[in-house]
């Protein structure tokens, strides 16, 4: 489950890090910022964020652009976070060109993303809503004026960075159907595997998607005499959700923690609020399938605060903990690179495009008036496009790193950035220079959803995001002169105990990408993921030490319809398999649940094949079932509970079968076996030989061994649950 937990970590800068590479270090570092208005000034103004065109009168809450130039060595750069639902890369290279002309900063250095606000003008044409003609040049004009302002307000300045976890303000929305609950997509296609907020409905669904990422981070600016002057923090939930025109949560945390720092300070509140003493932004961190709900409590939606403001108030709290934390230094060498890379689009096929050609013709002139037309007009769009320009940045500021996407990202993709990235303290911020839409990690697009449906707001190639963060490493290393780091899991403790009993396979599944299972035993035995497999989902706890963070908790496989296939040819009649297992599915759901463990020739199901699953309804429901063949020849009695990690040991002497449960000495049963599967037969995890039922749910640390473990070895290696 979620770790829900409010204490915090602080990262602080060490100076043992903060070497330049073109010029000696200083503490000549100069920040100034700006606070403009952005608000469109002709209403009706054409609001992005839905699917069809819609338009709003009124004005809510004011849209601004938050500003934030550095100096530094002679390298100067700007930090703009707009108040909208995403700026394409052409408006945003003419607005960096204009603000170029007017200041002392390349185009390249100048870094403007979108908070995506779901409820802001419209400065892009995507999916049904085209960009509103009279606020794309005003905004231009608006940004330009931000990083003149901005430049002109430079003072010296000191640095810090600070982190808090913040677990209970967000959540996965992307959750996994069941495969009897598959939806329909815009194609006419029962294609839908996966989609956004599927997890209303709870028991149409087995578990979200990926990981969350709930670091809230910040890089705060103070003047030399210890005055806040700014606060750049990130943070990975979606949007609120208001009404238009709106900033939706990002201007009331960004208002709430100004005042809160001016009365850390000694300030007044009620003077704050016209004219921050603290300029606080709230960028977007990778939240492309991430929101506020915690759909695991599916019997009402549970956050903090009852509305919107409650929720921005709350979680500025959280940042004024952190940011009264950090330790402000002189010495933060600044530079930053910029690389355009080439993607492709995934056009349409020519029966595809006939499709849409055919829809399109018979729309005329009239805009799209549902989903299907929408993507019919976005499939001619790709066509004509074939490929498109995408702006990757990267910036060190001593022992602080910021990376940039143009896109919505998944959580897990800003994991792989931050934690490999060369600097620990490192955010990453979304949809920055660019809005080129979802790029969801390539092993996503097989379990389908509108986050995979070709259009501009995810119509890049399929190998888009993992061309995109192995750009971003290669930068962060080339701007800082190290390396990237080397993941490292969590429960190292255990793994060491498990590898001094020699195990002839060992599978973590904490893998970034479904490329292969790594071994970790040294026998080389890659195991193969077959597609419908989700990565770096939150595992069980292994080691008796919770993690420093709940981004270095340990990490599993959540499977769909698919099976871990290992190749353990040459074990003989005795031996055991230890694993984890965190089940999905309702347990009254089908016949049998899931099955965990097969040991059977592929696409068949042999007399001498054995299984070990959870029962459904044809047994009883929640049991541990061991079948041989087509016969169930033994079911337990201990109930496992769905969305909860048990513990597995499977031991077998080539006579009978055991198994062990959770840790508990006694077996929960032992089963004769007719007859002993043959050492040729491979082994295959979440799912049986012949691939049914296969299992729907998280796997973790499938550990086997070619004997018999003792009863203290499995004491010491699956230990009793409390």
């Amino acid at each position: 489950m979620r770790i829900k937990r409010t204490a915090f970590r602080i990262c602080l800068l060490a100076a043992g890090c903060l070497l330049a590479i073109s010029s000696p270090a200083s503490a000549d570092l100069k920040v100034g910022t700006a606070l403009v208005d952005v608000t469109p000034v002709q209403l009706p103004a054409i609001i992005n964020g839905g699917f069809l065109s819609r338009q709003a009168d009124k004005v809510v809450s004011p849209l601004h652009a938050r500003t934030l130039v550095l100096d530094e060595g002679g390298e100067r750069i700007a930090i703009v976070v707009v108040d909208s639902c995403m700026i394409p890369r052409l408006l945003l290279d003419d607005a960096k060109a204009l603000a170029a002309m007017k200041t002392d900063i390349p185009a390249d250095r100048i870094l403007i993303s979108a908070t995506h606000t779901h409820t802001a003008a419209a400065s892009m044409s995507c999916l049904g809503t085209e960009a509103d003609p009279n606020y794309v040049p005003y905004l231009r004009e608006r940004l330009a004026a931000a990083i003149v302002e901005a430049e002109s307000n430079l003072q010296p300045a000191r640095v810090g960075f600070g982190s808090i976890d913040c677990p209970d303000f967000t959540a996965s929305r992307r959750w996994i159907l069941r495969p009897d609950r598959m939806q329909t997509d815009p194609f006419g296609n029962k294609s839908v595997r996966a989609n956004m907020h599927t997890a209303r409905t709870f028991d149409d669904v087995t578990g979200p998607t990926g990981p969350e990422d709930p670091s809230l981070n910040m890089i705060a600016f103070q003047s030399l005499d210890g005055k806040p002057l700014a606060v750049l923090a990130n943070f990975s939930m979606h949007y609120y959700g208001t009404q238009p025109i709106s900033s939706d949560y990002f201007g009331v945390f960004c208002n709430s923690l100004s005042k809160k720092i001016a009365n850390t300070e000694g300030g007044d509140s009620e003077e704050a609020s016209v004219e921050p003493k603290c300029l606080s932004i709230l960028s977007h961190g990778c939240s492309g399938d991430i929101w506020r709900r915690d759909y695991f409590d599916h019997t009402q939606e549970t956050q903090p605060g009852s509305n919107m403001t409650e929720y921005a108030e709350l979680l500025a709290d959280e940042a004024k903990k952190a940011y009264e934390q950090i330790e402000f230094r002189s010495v933060a060498p600044l530079r930053m690179i910029e690389r355009r890379i080439t993607l492709n689009y995934r056009v349409p096929d020519a029966q595809q495009l006939q499709w849409a050609q055919q829809i399109v013709e018979a729309m005329g002139d009239r805009p799209p008036k549902d989903k299907t037309e929408v993507y019919a007009h976005e499939a001619i769009i790709l066509h004509e496009r074939q490929s498109t320009e995408v702006v990757l940045q990267a910036i060190q500021l001593g022992d602080i790193a910021i990376a940039t996407t143009p896109n919505e990202t998944y959580a897990l993709t800003g994991l792989k950035v931050k934690l490999q990235s060369p600097l620990a303290q490192t955010m990453v911020i979304e949809l920055a220079n660019g809005g080129d839409g979802y790029i969801p990690p390539p092993e996503q697009h097989y379990l389908g959803g509108y986050n995979t449906w070709p259009a501009r707001s995810a119509g890049l190639e399929v190998q888009a995001e993992p061309k995109i963060v192995e750009n971003l490493l290669e930068m962060l290393e080339q701007l800082t002169d190290q390396e990237r780091a080397a993941y490292q899991p969590a429960g190292k403790r255990w793994e060491e105990s498990v590898l001094s009993l020699d195990p002839v396979a060992f599978y973590r599944l904490d893998e970034f990408a479904p490329s292969a299972a790594i071994d970790r035993s040294g026998h080389s035995r890659t195991g193969f993921l077959e597609p419908g497999v989700s990565m770096f989902l939150e595992g069980p706890q292994l080691d008796s030490e919770k993690p420093e963070s709940a981004a270095a908790c340990n990490r599993a496989v959540h499977f769909s319809g698919s099976r871990l296939n290992a190749n353990l040819n040459g074990i003989g009649e005795e031996y055991t398999v230890i694993c984890r297992f965190w089940n999905g599915m309702p347990t009254d759901g089908r016949d049998t649940t899931g099955w965990i463990f097969s040991r059977g020739h592929d696409f068949g199901l042999g007399a001498n094949s054995l299984h070990i699953g959870i029962g459904g309804t044809a047994t009883k429901p929640g049991r541990v079932i061991v079948q041989q063949g087509e016969d169930v020849i033994a079911v337990g009695e201990t109930e496992t509970k769905r969305h909860s990690w048990h513990a597995l040991a499977i031991v077998c002497d080539g006579k009978n079968v055991s198994l062990f449960l959770d840790g508990v000495a006694a077996p929960e049963l032992t089963a004769a076996l007719k007859s002993v599967p043959p050492s040729s037969m491979p082994f295959f995890f979440a799912g049986r030989s012949d691939r049914k039922d296969a299992f729907e749910g998280r796997m973790d640390e499938i550990a086997v061994f070619s004997r018999k473990l003792s009863p203290a070895e499995l004491t010491e290696l699956v230990p009793k649950q409390k």
